[in-house]
């Protein structure tokens, strides 16, 4: 919500969340679905097979921490 000391300015957080809510209203499933295509094909002209190895170990490695954590 504004703030009254900042002249009823939105915060980053606000604006962040406004912008995507419009966003979702205005693009359906295929929209996303080919952005993250596009966003996959780009990252993978950008790294190796050991990068998408070391992410994965490192995710697989997070998530095993916050399953013995419950």
């Amino acid at each position: 919500m504004a703030d009254k000391k900042n002249n009823h300015k939105m915060t980053v957080e606000e604006a962040g969340r406004k912008g995507g809510e419009a966003t979702a209203r205005n693009h359906d499933k295929e929209f996303y679905k080919e952005i993250g295509r596009k966003g996959g094909e780009a990252t993978s002209k950008n790294h190796d097979k050991d990068f998408y190895e070391e992410i994965g170990h490192k995710g697989g490695k997070a998530r095993a921490e916050q399953h013995d954590d419950k």
